[in-house]
């Protein structure tokens, strides 16, 4: 099975105020986009892995896969205005013998292993598979003047996170088909093929680093990991 990973770090994180590029803030002392580059470069199932930039990381980035040596990388390219238009630009450098699809957010430092297995082996079953965890929170609906409309069933609500996981063809088809579309996921333009998308449970450490806050977060995460005893995951 021929997997190719598209790791995204073309958006420009003006909520995370800061003069670095996000991808490139540190964290732990590495690039936040280090820890994903390292797991999906060590995974067995991963043939190659594309990277998504902007105009203003791509040079340090560049000098940033050059240091470190990861074999995989297949190549760097701009992302576009939006998020699909930065996955639609990556798929035009995909191998034809590319089976899957996997697309990750730099911005998600902590995904795990067995996760990605656990997505590789149902997204090979079913075609398509997505990251998520059950929903803790109330989650109410409200209207365009913040009036409680309804108390929505948490029970059927979940948060997705990447990594997703799509057949080829099925990305492109959608990619092509719903192009003038705006959604908030991949998963987003694949729904709308009237696919069937199976849900993964993920861990609720994947989070995204998206403001300042976030990163006291992760560098907490980071330390809790550093305790373990040696193989062992939160």
């Amino acid at each position: 099975m021929h997997v190719t990973a598209i790791l995204l770090a073309a958006g420009k994180g003006s909520r995370f105020k800061s003069g670095i590029s996000k991808p490139l803030v540190k964290l732990g002392g590495r690039p936040i986009i280090d820890f994903s580059l390292k797991i999906l470069n060590q995974h067995p199932l991963i043939k190659d892995i594309i990277l998504v930039v902007n105009s203003g990381n791509i040079e340090s980035i560049s000098v940033l896969v050059n240091k470190t040596g990861y074999k995989k990388i297949r190549a760097l390219v701009l992302g576009g205005a939006r998020r699909q238009d930065s996955v639609f630009n990556a798929l035009k450098k995909i191998s034809s013998q590319s089976q899957l699809v996997l697309i990750h957010d730099s911005a998600r430092p902590f995904i795990k292993f067995r996760e990605i297995s656990a997505l590789l082996a149902q997204a090979r079953s079913s075609g398509a598979a997505i990251l998520g965890v059950p929903v803790k929170a109330t989650i109410k609906q409200v209207t365009s003047h913040f009036a409680v409309k309804r108390t929505l069933d948490r029970n059927y609500l979940w948060e997705i996170q990447t990594p997703q996981v799509f057949r080829q063809d099925w990305l492109l088809e959608a990619n092509r088909k719903f192009a003038k579309v705006d959604v908030t996921d991949d998963a987003g333009l694949v729904e709308k093929l009237g696919k069937r998308i199976v849900l993964v449970q993920g861990s609720y450490d994947n989070i995204k680093i998206t403001t300042p806050e976030d990163l006291y977060l992760a560098e907490a995460i980071l330390r809790a990991k550093a305790c373990l005893p040696a193989g062992r995951e939160i």
